[in-house]
């Protein structure tokens, strides 16, 4: 299969397809991952790890790719747990700190994964002064994409590059968590529009994420939403609707933490970039 970037498009399967490829390479380790991308996609790329937080940036003559890694292995998400069902109501947060001067211009009452924001905070200082070399290096695209956690940070990133002055051209996403609230949500929309595609598999219930099966419904996602694999929004239907009957007073439950975990995990398959991969068309 050949992968390329058609710039002039909006939502197209071959960019899906080749940024995902990317996601999937990003996972790999520096050297392996540098050949991988290299060879593969014609770029030249370099990974920058921060903390817990793994991104390449990739270059060719006509374009940039910045791809975030997800949880440590593409194959195992139990990395996630903590940081899609663990206090997930107390990380919905407003934008403090050094951080937070970008994220205030989603507006009043915009809130953020506070998990999120740290990791992307960690990897900043070091990752930034790298793309905004490369975006200067001649008129090329820039395109901004991640798996699973990967695609939370990615859509942060692309937020926060467009405030400090970078363009972002697209962002692809897939498997994707939320990231914040409605009210962030619908800045993020105005800011992109027409530029973010979210791709979700209907099988896959991280992007359902943290909303933990409807006992926070503060969180919201971008509405761009790309919908692949088979079956239909319907697939999760019965799975979310038992799991929401066992709420009491929409209060956190851990059992049912246990419970809306384990649905992940049967449907690990539907989640792993591979899989969205080969089923983009």
């Amino acid at each position: 299969m050949s992968f390329e970037l058609i710039p002039d498009v909006g939502a197209d399967p071959r960019n899906a397809r080749t940024l995902s490829r990317a996601c999937e390479l990003a996972y790999l380790p520096a050297a392996e991952g540098a050949a991988a991308f290299k060879e593969q996609l014609g770029f030249d790329a370099e990974l920058t790890s921060v903390c817990s937080t793994q991104v390449y940036l990739a270059q060719s003559a006509e374009h940039v790719v910045v791809a975030f890694r997800g949880s440590e292995s593409p194959t195992s998400i139990d990395g996630l747990k903590d940081w899609l069902l663990t206090n997930a109501v107390n990380l919905l947060v407003l934008p403090s700190g050094a951080i937070g001067t970008d994220f205030a211009a989603a507006g009043v009452g915009a809130k953020f994964h506070l998990g999120f924001m740290t990791a992307l905070a960690d990897v900043w200082p070091t990752l930034f002064p790298k793309i905004e070399a490369a975006t200067q290096q001649g008129d090329r695209c820039l395109w901004v994409t991640g798996h699973s956690l990967g695609g939370a940070l990615a859509l942060l990133a692309a937020w926060r590059l467009q405030r400090q002055f970078i363009d972002v051209h697209r962002v692809y996403t897939f498997g994707a968590p939320m990231v914040g609230n409605a009210v962030a949500a619908e800045a993020f929309q105005r800011e992109f529009a027409g530029r973010i595609f979210r791709y979700v598999n209907f099988e896959d219930l991280v992007p359902r994420l943290p909303t933990v099966s409807l006992l926070s419904n503060d969180y919201a996602h971008c509405n761009q939403e790309m919908g692949v694999g088979p079956g239909g929004p319907e697939s999760l239907a019965g799975a979310l609707a038992s799991l929401a009957a066992e709420a009491i007073d929409g209060l956190f439950n851990h059992n049912l933490m246990d419970k809306l975990w384990a649905q992940v995990q049967t449907r690990l398959t539907a989640h792993d970039i591979a899989n969205y991969r080969n089923v983009i068309s």
